[in-house]
């Protein structure tokens, strides 16, 4: 199980000097030599979520709709709980029993952020739906026409 710490980050400028915010986020091992991280756009994600050069795959963008950035956290929240179970299940309870219960809490506690998450995300869409069915209406329609 690895967290892994991502940020956006600032380009350093090329021949014209000017400074760019990066499009996705990257460790900051990777942005070391590119530019200056932003350091309020960090989020947490499972290792499974950074590809081999340190860059986020997908995941949380600040130009997704609600509904699709919620989907992006609820789906790490869930790979990063999977991380902690899969480790737990290496764990001997014997040896590890502490390790091993402190990894079974996070993985509750992840799985219950996103269930809030996913909880969120459906109030979101029937408030969509409702909206769009109320301006159906408006102009005239029947939905069940």
């Amino acid at each position: 199980m690895t967290d892994v710490y991502v940020y956006y980050f600032m380009r350093n400028g090329g021949e014209s000097g000017e400074r760019s915010r990066s499009k996705r986020r990257a460790r900051l091992e990777t942005i070391k030599n590119m530019g200056t991280p932003v350091m309020e756009s960090q989020i947490v994600v499972d290792h499974t979520e950074v590809d081999d050069n340190g860059f986020l795959i997908g995941g949380v963008d600040d130009g997704l709709n609600p509904m699709e950035e919620r989907w992006a956290q609820i789906r790490s929240l869930e790979r990063r709980a999977h991380s902690r179970d899969c480790e737990a299940e290496q764990l001997s309870e014997t040896t590890d029993g502490a390790r091993k219960y402190m990894l079974g809490l996070e993985s509750r506690e992840l799985r219950n952020q996103a269930q809030k998450l996913r909880k969120h995300r459906a109030d979101l869409m029937s408030d969509e739906l409702g909206a769009m069915i109320d301006a159906f209406a408006h102009v005239g329609g029947h939905p069940t026409a």
